[in-house]
């Protein structure tokens, strides 16, 4: 099997290559610059991942789609709004939803993954986040699968080794596949290092010390 990983450098995108390196054919690392304020650091970590791993890498501008949305992913004004961070339920959702991202990734991914002849794109999904995020739930890939079996001609299909996992567990698989962690970067802000207050810094930090990773593996 071959396939296409959408890798943002964070931690569940990274944990899903080094599982798709063990069970498949990896021909691209593909990486969305859409506006977002972490992108610079995003593509770094990618970068790196990519270059430590040895596959190939290409970085897609979405430029757009920070013209069309105002959240606490793409603007400086949304992040620093009160509680925008850290909200659960459907506020959270609200707060951090870019338009049609993860359909629109996949979609873009599987153009690549029938061009380059691969049966499977794998994203990193989450079980924790598809509790309010629609897009990274079981339901979504089914959904996604179903529409590709018409739109590719070699079927491919979207696979997430992750997204029955929670944070904790992404965690664990990410240290029994030798991760690298320090090439991270989970955080919605951009700057010189994580934030450690935004919600993704928030889970991730939780998760690392339930497992026992010590986060000066994470640190460059």
């Amino acid at each position: 099997m071959k396939s296409i990983v959408l890798l943002s450098g964070g931690l569940d995108s990274a944990v899903s290559l080094t599982h798709a390196m063990k069970e498949t054919e990896v021909a691209l690392c593909l990486t969305f610059d859409y506006g977002q304020l972490a992108a610079k650091n995003e593509i770094m970590a990618a970068t790196a991942l990519a270059k430590y791993y040895k596959v190939r890498h290409r970085i897609i501008l979405l430029p757009f789609l920070k013209e069309i949305t105002d959240n606490a992913i793409t603007s400086e004004q949304a992040l620093h709004t009160p509680n925008k961070c850290g909200r659960s339920g459907s506020s959270a959702a609200s707060s951090l939803w870019v338009p049609n991202r993860n359909g629109l990734f996949i979609n873009i991914a599987a153009a690549f993954a029938e061009a380059y002849r691969c049966n499977l794109v794998i994203t990193g999904f989450n079980r924790e986040e598809a509790v309010v995020f629609p897009d990274n739930s079981p339901e979504f890939v089914r959904a996604a699968n179903s529409a590709l079996s018409h739109s590719t001609l070699n079927k491919v299909k979207v696979i997430s080794y992750t997204q029955r996992l929670n944070k904790e567990e992404i965690v664990r698989l990410g240290i029994k596949n030798g991760l690298p962690f320090y090439y991270l970067w989970s955080c919605y802000r951009g700057g010189k290092n994580m934030c450690g207050r935004c919600d993704s810094c928030l889970r991730f930090t939780r998760a690392a010390k339930s497992a026992g990773l010590e986060l000066s593996r994470v640190e460059q």
